[in-house]
């Protein structure tokens, strides 16, 4: 996304706007339950998530404590500032900026029992195409991955790499949460463990059939 907003005027505008407008959505979980059972029993673990349903996503689990790796690009900064309001803890890096820490930083939040959220084709994609990053993070920090994905059936889409999907007021919402997995150890399980990846998430996000509109931005 490319927008002409200063983070102040995006902290005081943008963000009381998308929470009036996420409040209005009906949201309806599917197989909750998988994700669930790990919370639950306050293990730590993964979400895995492509960047287009970030908005969402951020709104259902918010207050949740979560640790999310954002970008720090101006982009990034922005939905750093939307997601602190809502509950979560900001892990600044990427693929191109700030990666180790980011990295460092979500591994250690997992060894001490907390969750982390990844978007593995962001902060510039290619558009679902995927990173490493998660599954090093699970690897290392022993917490199980959590593929999961949002839609709508009304929606704006952004005229962005990932085509950020924004549902407009009333809109439904589906989230779908898919099985969660481990990444074993070694060399062999990292493979495995991101080919594994990759099949969960596009698994999960393959009944997406959009029919929704696309505004420009910048």
């Amino acid at each position: 996304m490319r927008l002409r907003l200063s983070p102040d005027s995006a902290r005081t505008i943008a963000g009381p706007v998308l929470r009036l407008l996420a409040s209005s959505w009906r949201i309806q979980l599917v197989h909750q339950e998988r994700w669930r059972r790990i919370y639950d029993a306050r293990q730590p673990h993964v979400f895995l998530l492509w960047h287009e349903a970030l908005l969402p996503l951020l709104w259902q689990h918010r207050r949740q404590n979560i640790a999310i790796v954002v970008s720090e690009a101006r982009e990034g900064k922005y939905l750093s500032d939307f997601a602190s309001s809502l509950g979560y803890r900001s892990l600044p890096g990427s693929s191109t900026r700030g990666g180790a820490r980011a990295l460092l930083g979500a591994v250690r939040e997992l060894q001490a029992g907390g969750a982390v959220a990844f978007t593995p084709d962001g902060p510039r994609g290619p558009r679902r195409e995927m990173k490493p990053g998660v599954v090093v993070a699970a690897q290392r920090g022993g917490a199980p991955i959590v593929p999961l994905h949002a839609e709508s059936d009304r929606a704006w889409r952004l005229h962005s790499w990932d085509r950020f999907m924004i549902p407009k007021p009333f809109a439904r919402v589906w989230i779908t949460y898919g099985h969660p997995f481990e990444v074993a150890p070694g060399e062999v399980g990292f493979a495995e463990g991101l080919e594994r990846a990759g099949a969960a998430l596009h698994q999960v996000s393959r009944s997406g059939a959009w029919r929704d509109e696309a505004i420009p931005i910048g």
